[in-house]
């Protein structure tokens, strides 16, 4: 087999690959590294609740993808001992959507929406009442002999997830008692998920592979445990089932992540910036048309962690490398070389 097919029959993602992936979230708090600040806050509401024996005020957790907004979910209805119904914004295309799932919550339930900017308007004003009076007008019939019928509905609670807090409205946002940041994770707090989900594969794997690792999953626990579950398979292939730091750094070799966690499509975009426009200032459509990439993949996926790392700016004049970048790629540009060095 080819080292490039080799790499595809790794990277190929399988639906029981994706069912493997959720069975490694964390199920309690103390399987949870990280977000202290969010877990505090949340288990001080849920303790008051259960207290209270009310359910707990309307949440929305919002950050980039991959940091446990829905794994979150699931532990907050865990801890109150209540059932959790999911489903995203898109899924819900009319009003009659919304109620048939409003309609069969029990008192104190959880209803998960992910994606929950995506919400259609109509959608989106229907569930208002719902979560502020615990009440739900719908419509029956057309025209002059439309009438509405009024519903109560049990106490329940939205957990509401997006990673574009800006697309929410005001009057949607305002109905939340509880808003959350999830922030990128550090390599240490990353390394404790993949210690425990190495646990769960019945895969041996020492502190500095896990650190490894944790490393180059650019501080996405998403991207964490999906990185050793290519490792995990590129041992069973290659090693004796053990994964060590050697075993880890030729593995994420072959998928092309650096230690930095940057991947091929990442060291295309930047090379191009600084080859092709000399570090910048360019225009992110010519730059997407340079490497052939969509628009939106290349405003969404590459350029977020690019700038979080320090490696492109954006300017009002467009894209801009920095020396860091250069530095990474060991690519020797005047222009971008003359620039101060970032503190």
């Amino acid at each position: 087999m080819t080292m490039k097919k080799e790499k595809e029959e790794i990277e190929k993602e399988s639906p029981e690959e994706e069912k493997l992936y959720v069975s490694l979230r964390a199920d309690s708090w103390g399987n949870f590294a990280g977000q202290e600040k969010v877990k505090e806050s949340l288990k001080t509401a849920i303790s008051a609740a259960q207290a209270r024996k009310e359910s707990i005020d309307h949440i929305l957790l919002y950050g980039p993808p991959g940091l446990g907004k829905t794994t979150l979910a699931y532990i907050i209805a865990r801890e109150m001992g209540v059932n959790i119904r999911v489903t995203s914004g898109p899924a819900i295309e009319r009003s009659g959507d919304l109620a048939a799932i409003l309609s069969n919550l029990e008192p104190l339930d959880v209803l998960f929406i992910d994606e929950i900017h995506r919400l259609p308007k109509i959608v989106e004003e229907t569930l208002y009442p719902a979560m502020e009076d615990y009440k739900l007008d719908i419509v029956v019939g057309k025209g002059p002999s439309a009438r509405t019928l009024n519903l109560e509905l049990p106490r329940f609670t939205v957990i509401g997830a997006t990673t574009r807090i800006g697309l929410l409205s005001a009057p949607l946002r305002d109905r939340f008692g509880v808003v959350h940041h999830l922030t990128f994770y550090s390599p240490e707090e990353l390394s404790g998920m993949v210690k425990n989900a190495a646990k769960k594969l019945n895969t041996q794997i020492d502190s500095a592979s896990a650190l490894e690792i944790s490393r180059r999953s650019r501080g996405t626990a998403r991207i964490a445990l999906k990185l050793l579950k290519r490792v995990r398979d590129f041992v069973q292939v290659h090693g004796n089932g053990e994964v060590t730091k050697r075993m880890v750094e030729q593995a994420l070799e072959m998928l092309e992540v650096d230690p930095l966690g940057l991947n091929e499509a990442d060291r295309r975009y930047l090379s191009a910036l600084i080859k092709k426009f000399d570090g910048g200032p360019v225009g992110v459509e010519t730059l997407s048309s340079s490497i052939s990439e969509d628009l939106g993949t290349v405003e969404e996926v590459i350029e977020p962690y690019l700038l979080q790392i320090g490696f492109i700016k954006r300017t009002s004049r467009g894209r801009e490398a920095t020396v860091l970048a250069c530095n990474h790629l060991a690519i020797k540009t005047a222009k971008v070389l003359s620039q101060p060095p970032l503190v």
